[in-house]
């Protein structure tokens, strides 16, 4: 499990890092918010300690900005300022929990394991029809038969999957799984829809992966029938 520090405080990240690494986790830092926002929307990282007193940014604005950008790791809040209203402020921005300065390591590794714990269990495997995919090994197969994608073929497939039966357009592709303005202009989605297309769609099986003309795309087995109206998953 790797875990992202960001907090410009040197030897608190020191302190955290090692004792991270000595519970058998990876440990990685960032020092400013502007470091740590990347890291934060990434898909290698499995939790974050976030403090809140970052010297460019405010912890709470960061959090909601990772989450805007469909961050869905944990995130801890840990910080000196204890107030209720600064622990609302830190849940309400998208933290899943919060500690405060000073603190107990065995309390903040507690939580780091339940944290993680709560994660994993949202992690079981997405399927539609043959084609499974298990987020716990990153391992996607459609009739038994394994699938290798490269990390942005998988992160696409991980959307269109989490949202099966949803029409979801080519905006909200590009906000969810590329989050970069250079490609707005660009027909990146449809490379990779065809992509996709190549390595999931075989003859002997349903079509899966459709086209809906002006709107964008959905996954789903034409067998179950069309569910548009379903709200998005982020």
């Amino acid at each position: 499990m790797r875990v992202l520090i960001v907090e410009d405080e040197p030897a608190v990240a020191s302190f955290l890092g090692q004792a991270l690494r000595e519970s058998g986790y990876v440990s990685e830092s960032a020092a400013t918010g502007r470091d740590g926002l990347p890291r934060l929307v990434s898909r290698d990282v499995d939790l974050a300690i976030v403090d809140v007193m970052l010297p460019d940014a405010d912890g709470f604005d960061l959090v909601a900005e990772a989450r805007r950008r469909g961050a869905r790791l944990p995130i801890l809040m840990l910080t000196a300022r204890a107030t209720d209203t600064d622990i609302v402020s830190g849940l309400d921005a998208g933290a899943d929990d919060y500690l405060t300065k000073p603190f107990e390591l065995d309390v903040l590794l507690a939580r780091v394991r339940a944290l993680l714990r709560r994660r994993d269990s949202d992690r079981s495997p997405l399927s539609v029809e043959t084609l499974i995919m298990d987020p716990a090994t990153r391992k996607v197969e459609r009739g038994g038969r394994r699938i290798d994608l490269s990390a942005r073929e998988y992160a696409l497939l991980e959307y269109l999957m989490r949202n099966r039966g949803r029409v979801v357009s080519k905006a909200q592709i590009l906000d969810k799984v590329w989050d970069d303005p250079y490609f707005r202009e660009s027909n990146i989605v449809e490379v990779y829809v065809n992509y996709l297309r190549g390595k999931i769609e075989f003859p002997e099986r349903p079509r899966l992966l459709h086209t809906v003309r002006g709107v964008g795309y959905v996954l789903e087995s034409r067998e179950e029938g069309p569910h548009a109206s379903a709200p998005l998953e982020p």
